[in-house]
């Protein structure tokens, strides 16, 4: 009479006449669902049916794995909404990425004029900040002119983390360290005066992604910051021609800070904030944060038309084109 072997891994029938303790060659452990796989064990064949080894407590369960499935879909913007940190971190500097495009046209400007020539100094301030990269000067009066300005006339280049200026070359990877560097070269001071800019501004998202763009033309690196915390975000944008534009908001969400970053291009800044939990954005901003803005007479829109007199740095769809290629 045949009989089947139970044992794990053999599975043959067997006459129990001619069933010698060499004849089954059988895995003794837990199966690892592998049918294909040999025995490693020697052995008699067995005819009963062996007891199912217990399943191993662990995050292998299946009640652990449904509460990882139900973790992993994404939330309501109403739970986003209620979801957020108790206590606020301080706000951290965003790392900068400058596309090819706009290091060439900052290496094309003329950054070595002759700074602060024919400005009245009636005009200038007293407190104001050198505009020239790599000096901290503060005019204190017209004896401020007869100070050296020692100034990086050159590009600031970052590729692959490092950051340097293509005039000296010194390449370090902490964004402050780069700010710091001394300059390479001596000069007169720029004591320009910085003017508010009005910039066309948008944003949009995906499940994992939220990126807010500033329209502008020639951003300028050396003296751009974006800042954010988990539930806030401070943008301090300078283009072309000592134009700033600058925007503090709370968020809606909850956003992952070490992930974020910001892309500097020639007709634009891109602020990229990875989301703390998949799901989708009512809007951008908190209500309590619109609530504030509408009280202080902020404009709410995102897009509103400007005042004819003021500054406009909004970019046109054939420069975007241009752009675009050479990119």
């Amino acid at each position: 009479m045949s009989l089947l072997c139970h044992n794990k891994g053999c599975g043959q029938h067997f006459d129990p006449s001619t069933n010698f303790p060499d004849s089954c060659c059988h895995h003794p452990g837990i199966p690892i669902f592998h049918d294909a796989l040999k025995g490693c064990t020697v052995g008699p064949h067995c005819a009963e049916k062996l007891p199912e080894a217990p399943q191993p407590e662990g995050p292998g369960t299946s009640s652990s794995l449904q509460e990882q499935t139900l973790t992993a879909i994404p939330k309501s913007a109403e739970a986003l909404l209620r979801e957020r940190p108790k206590s606020e971190l301080p706000p951290k500097l965003l790392p900068l990425n400058i596309s090819q495009a706009l290091e060439m046209a900052l290496e094309q400007k003329e950054l070595d004029h002759e700074s602060g020539a024919g400005i009245d100094s009636s005009l200038i301030r007293s407190g104001s900040s050198c505009q020239n990269p790599g000096c901290d000067a503060v005019y204190q009066g017209p004896e401020s002119d007869a100070t050296p300005c020692t100034y990086h006339p050159g590009a600031p280049r970052f590729h692959e983390g490092m950051k340097s200026w293509s005039c000296c070359g010194i390449q370090t990877l902490d964004f402050g360290a780069f700010l710091a560097q001394p300059g390479c070269r001596v000069g007169r001071h720029d004591w320009g005066k910085q003017l508010p800019a009005s910039c066309r501004h948008d944003w949009h998202q995906t499940d994992s992604l939220v990126v807010v763009t500033v329209y502008g033309q020639i951003p300028l690196p050396a003296f751009n910051w974006v800042k954010a915390s988990q539930t806030e975000l401070h943008v301090h944008i300078v283009f072309d021609g000592n134009r700033v534009f600058q925007a503090q908001m709370k968020l809606w969400g909850v956003i992952n800070v070490e992930q974020s970053s910001v892309s500097l291009m020639p007709s634009r800044v891109e602020i990229s904030l990875v989301k703390a939990d998949p799901g989708s954005w009512a809007q951008l901003e908190h209500p309590d944060s619109l609530a504030e803005k509408a009280q202080a007479g902020v404009g709410l829109e995102m897009d509103e038309e400007e005042s004819e007199d003021s500054d406009d740095l909004s970019w046109t769809e054939e420069e975007d084109e241009e752009e675009a290629m050479g990119e």
